[in-house]
């Protein structure tokens, strides 16, 4: 069994064919769509954080909405930019958003992506320290939510409160028990994936990785899991950690799909991002009986726990359910995730 969601760039444009023409019609298809999702009886339903872009940006008024108007499934983020949040602020958003969808909230953070922007997190007040890059200033923030994620109290009371207080150093609320163990890492490489599990952090590995070693994409994820995991090991954590891959799988089954998708490249790439030379995972496009098989070769995702498909979410809420649904339907049953 696996669990399978999908995770949305929450794009939106006025371009030709494009179903998200605003802000507001990303915000209340992705509403939409994961309310689809949950009948269809996906598991989670994650959303990329972008700033300065006509994609989705601030996660917790959109997360705290579908916790309202849905029941069981996994609401999640792919991935926060850690680079530019108060993490007490943060803290507290996530606390809410939390409680309202009573213990599902499955959150994805990281040092973020390429901006759109030089040095974005500078307009919202966050500069890194005196020697320090803004990836430290990412995992500094990164510490804080999680500490304060724990519940304990840390904050001297006023003596002369305008409601009363419990005993002893106070904490940040609404606090959500369990939260601290639903927090993921988006790693982009070995290392980072072991640093992850040292942190005792859920690992959410996605469909690049800011190393090139000559390997297959699949097969080079597929030891980052293995680290993490022993790592994981090593640390001596007692729960049972989660990993998470990210892929672009199209099951082929009508004439839209094949006018969409079909005859896309089916091989990794090697590129450069911020400098860095990297490997991205391919695209699989296929019959679902071709599908299947591509799939059973995939290492990586026979490592992890949790299948996330990265949907075409400007192509409207109906067709992205479609594709959601020829997934669960035609694929996962045959290689035994449902």
């Amino acid at each position: 069994m696996k669990k399978i969601g999908f995770l949305s760039f929450g794009h939106w444009s006025a371009a030709p064919g494009s179903q998200v023409r605003t802000a507001s019609d990303a915000l209340l298809q992705s509403i939409d769509l994961a309310v689809a999702a949950e009948e269809l009886g996906a598991d989670g339903a994650y959303f990329r954080v972008h700033h300065f872009a006509r994609q989705l940006a601030s996660p917790f008024p959109l997360l705290s909405a579908i916790g309202a108007k849905t029941s069981t499934i996994e609401i999640g983020t792919g991935v926060i930019d850690m680079r530019y949040e108060n993490p007490l602020y943060m803290a507290e958003d996530a606390g809410a958003a939390d409680l309202i969808a009573g213990g599902r909230l499955q959150l994805g953070v990281s040092r973020g992506s390429p901006e759109q922007v030089i040095d974005g997190y500078k307009y919202f007040g966050y500069v890194p320290g005196d020697d320090e890059s803004d990836a430290d200033m990412a995992r500094q923030h990164t510490d804080v939510f999680l500490k304060v994620l724990e519940g304990e109290g840390f904050a001297r009371p006023n003596p002369q409160p305008m409601f009363p207080n419990p005993p002893g150093l106070l904490r940040l609320e609404p606090h959500s028990a369990g939260l601290r163990d639903r927090i993921w890492w988006g790693a982009g490489s070995r290392a980072t994936a072991e640093w992850t599990a040292e942190q005792g952090m859920n690992l959410m590995s996605s469909t690049l990785l800011t190393e090139a070693t000559g390997v297959p994409f699949h097969q080079l994820q597929a030891e980052q899991i293995q680290r993490y995991r022993d790592a994981w090991t090593e640390a001596g954590h007692e729960r049972e950690p989660r990993v998470s891959v990210s892929r672009s799988i199209f099951a082929l089954v009508n004439d839209t799909d094949r006018a969409y998708f079909g005859g896309r490249p089916d091989d990794d790439h090697v590129g450069i991002i911020d400098n860095i030379r990297s490997t991205f995972g391919r695209t699989y496009a296929a019959e679902p009986d071709v599908l299947v098989e591509q799939l059973r070769q995939d290492e990586a995702i026979a490592a992890a726990d949790t299948l996330l498909l990265t949907v075409p979410n400007q192509l409207g809420v109906d067709y992205n359910a479609h594709v959601i649904e020829s997934i669960l339907t035609h694929v996962a049953p045959e290689l035994g995730w449902r």
